[in-house]
């Protein structure tokens, strides 16, 4: 007979399609074993429990979904489908969602994420904004029929009437409820209608309150530009929204008591400021009635006021005539002044005064031209004894000659200015020689 043969990957293929095509989704509880974390952003691991382990997939797309981060040990619910891993043939569930198994494992998460947004700053004190003292409405982000919303109209409306209370109603609890009390927080924020917001709900469990401890909604709530007093559960309670708000307070009433002051507190203390006000007015009128009747006093009659006047005017009077008087002076010697600066200007002043200073500058001039002409003819006299000294007549009166070239008048210098034959004439201080060279003597030398 004909036997029909597989390849392993047509087997682990058809495997496969029959296990994806038998099991429908399915929750399996284990305990987490051999965790991987590639940087694809995959995790592989094992589930496990007493007996027996499964492999397990969860792809980056459903990773990034989680609200805590698993680790080694870890038990956890998971939603997946069964499948089968063709490359090494592996029996494999393909995880759609995980979450905590157990008390513990969300306390765990709680943790984790508390870190996480503690380092990131989100509950920084120099963040949070002041809760308004005297708020004109208040908003409550809360379940509309629970106990937490009653107590919370009560006790405003009991301390704080005065208020205008506006209600944004919100599931506490659920699967959506922390993406919808989120969407309340920005919806009250771009309504900006109210002061100040109350986020809460009454007591419950950890799995009751946690949707108060999902991220968006602590990130909601510090993005929030209106101040949040949180209220959730009882006073024991706390939740990462308590963390990110401006203020925590232990239970919903005490919430609406710290958004709200007492009526009754707020009345005596106006009666305390009336009373003072009354007290302090009484102070000042008394104060100004003595400053009158102090004024009153300082102020004078009338007929002193005329005499003060009639003094004043007298001074004046007085300090005007002794100013006319200096006036007067003044200008008297002013015109003196300007007479005899005129008189300086007078035509036969001027004459008699330019006709003596003509005859000074004539005997100046006179002078001073007889002192030139002496001093020129003395001047005269030293250069003549200066060119006589350095004359050739007066060499020629010592018993010196001079000889010159008879046909070219030259003056002999040198026995080489001259040549044989040649006629010369001698200048003596009485007459001329003329003379024939007969002979030359270069080696002699007049004696010195």
């Amino acid at each position: 007979m004909n036997t029909e043969i597989y390849s392993v990957t047509r087997l682990n293929r058809e495997v496969r399609a029959v296990l994806e095509g038998s099991f429908r989704t399915v929750w399996v509880k284990g305990e987490i074993s051999n965790l991987a974390t590639p940087a694809s952003g995959h995790l592989y691991f094992s589930l496990k429990d007493e007996f027996s382990q499964v492999r397990c997939a969860m792809f980056k797309n459903r990773n990034r979904l989680l609200k805590f981060k698993p680790q080694h040990g870890d038990e956890i619910l998971v939603q997946a489908n069964v499948s089968l891993y063709e490359g090494r043939g592996e029996f494999q569930l393909i995880v759609q969602t995980m979450e905590p198994a157990g008390l513990g494992a969300l306390q765990r998460a709680f943790e984790q994420l508390k870190e996480k947004l503690l380092a990131e700053g989100l509950f920084d004190d120099a963040l949070k904004k002041p809760v308004p003292e005297y708020p004109g409405a208040i908003g409550v982000i809360t379940s509309p029929t629970g106990a937490a919303i009653r107590d919370i109209l009560t006790t405003l409306k009991r301390r704080y009437p005065l208020a205008g209370v506006v209600v944004y109603p919100v599931p506490v609890q659920g699967a959506t409820a922390a993406a919808a009390i989120a969407a309340m927080l920005g919806k009250a924020n771009a309504r900006n209608e109210v002061d100040v917001l109350i986020l809460a709900r009454g007591g419950g469990s950890l799995e009751d309150l946690w949707s108060f401890n999902e991220e968006i909604v602590a990130r909601a709530i510090h993005a929030s530009e209106i101040p949040v007093v949180t209220g959730i559960g009882h006073e024991v309670d706390f939740t990462i929204a308590d963390f990110a708000a401006d203020l925590r307070a232990p239970t919903p009433t005490s919430a609406a008591e710290h958004v709200s002051r007492d009526v009754r507190q707020i009345h005596s203390s106006l009666e305390s400021l009336h009373t003072q006000m009354i007290r302090h007015l009484e102070v000042l009128i008394r104060h100004l009635r003595q400053q009158t009747t102090n004024l009153y006093h300082r102020l004078p009659h009338p007929q002193q006021w005329i005499v003060q006047i009639q003094q004043r005017l007298d001074d004046l009077n007085l300090k005007m005539l002794y100013a006319q008087r200096q006036l007067a002076a003044h200008k008297s010697r002013r015109l003196a002044d300007l007479h005899s600066r005129l008189a300086g200007f007078n035509p036969k002043h001027l004459l008699g005064h330019w006709h003596d200073k003509n005859a000074g500058l004539g005997k100046r001039l006179l002078h001073a031209m007889q002192q030139q002409l002496k001093d020129r003819h003395a001047m005269l006299g030293f250069q003549t004894r200066q060119l006589e000294a350095v004359s050739p007549l007066a060499t020629l009166s010592r018993g010196y000659s001079v000889t010159l070239n008879t046909e070219t008048r030259r003056v002999l210098r040198d026995i080489s200015d001259v040549q044989t034959g040649e006629r010369i004439t001698t200048l003596l201080s009485e007459g001329e020689l003329e003379s024939e060279v007969v002979a030359h003597y270069p080696d002699r030398r007049m004696p010195r």
